[in-house]
């Protein structure tokens, strides 16, 4: 069945979560894929993107630290292997890391990912890379990149001035030429409009994204956008949807502002074509735990990817 970006606004929302459902269960069974992060370094942000809690631009109660020691990212990653969770993505705050900060990060993951359980996958988040870096980085184990468009390259300028549209685009190319499965999405609730919506599917259908997180904005008090009022639960489902039926044969990933857009009604993802969630805490905010996303999942008669 075919939907029109008009028929995706205003059809009957459950023509629409019949058919989602129908190429999520095509593609992907009864199987849903959880991954979670571990923040490696956080904060004092030189970049100024209006929604974020770690630009040093804004006054946040945002926690400031530094990279963290292997030690320290050897513990928080394999705890979450611990858990069940082996999809794990390290995520460091700044447009790029520094030559020593690389470094580090490669130093750690050789430590680390050498032992990971077999069909875990770690996934690196360092902004914008070079493809020196990004080979560097493949060879130290990480097998994923993720790097989000966010939006439309037309609606990009209202949200951020210190970085580029065409750069984040430019690393996702980059890690795709080099083999990379690639992980990017954007976020949602800004004021971006359903084209701006439609044209970010379309940009990540052209550059064959293996996964597509889906991020609701959380307003975060102190940033530029601490006012907005958050997507209504109908219109999150059908942003879902949206990117289901664009991109039949992608990860559609639920991850930032899942707890207050969807809450006790996570379940309705899955309909909506979801496949896949982050579960547990997030950058800045609390998240859902692991145990119970897992306990979710098999109420609804689905199965982990890993169970």
């Amino acid at each position: 069945m075919q939907f029109t970006l008009t028929d995706i606004e205003h059809a009957p929302l459950e023509e629409l979560l019949c058919e989602s459902e129908r190429v999520r269960t095509a593609t992907f069974g009864n199987k849903i894929d959880l991954c979670a992060i571990v923040n490696i370094k956080s904060g004092h942000c030189a970049m100024n993107c209006r929604f974020c809690a770690q630009s040093v631009h804004y006054s946040t109660q945002t926690k400031i630290y530094p990279l963290r020691s292997a030690k320290e990212l050897g513990e928080a990653t394999r705890m979450l292997w611990q858990q069940g969770i082996f999809r794990v993505g390290w995520v460091a705050s700044g447009c790029g890391p520094t030559k020593d900060e690389l470094a580090a990060i490669i130093e750690s993951a050789e430590q680390v990912l050498s032992d990971s359980p077999l069909g875990s996958l770690c996934c690196a988040s360092l902004g914008q890379l070079d493809s020196d870096s990004l080979a560097r980085l493949k060879k130290a184990g990480f097998r994923r990149y993720h790097h989000n468009l966010e939006t439309s390259e037309q609606f990009y300028p209202q949200i951020c001035t210190t970085q580029h549209w065409r750069d984040r685009f430019a690393t996702v190319e980059r890690a795709k030429e080099l083999g990379w499965k690639v992980c990017s999405g954007g976020l949602f609730g800004l004021g971006e409009t359903w084209n701006d919506r439609f044209q970010l599917a379309l940009t990540l259908q052209t550059l064959q994204v293996d996964s597509i997180p889906l991020n609701f904005y959380n307003a975060t008090s102190g940033t530029p956008f601490a006012d907005r009022e958050p997507l209504n639960f109908e219109e999150a489902l059908r942003i879902v949807v949206l990117f289901r039926l664009m991109l039949p044969n992608s990860a559609i990933r639920i991850c930032g502002g899942r707890p207050k857009i969807f809450a006790e009604h996570s379940h309705m993802l899955f309909r909506a074509g979801a496949d896949a969630l982050m579960t547990g805490n997030y950058l800045t905010t609390a998240g859902i735990s692991p145990e119970q996303d897992q306990k979710m999942i098999h109420e609804n008669g689905l199965q982990t990817v890993n169970s």
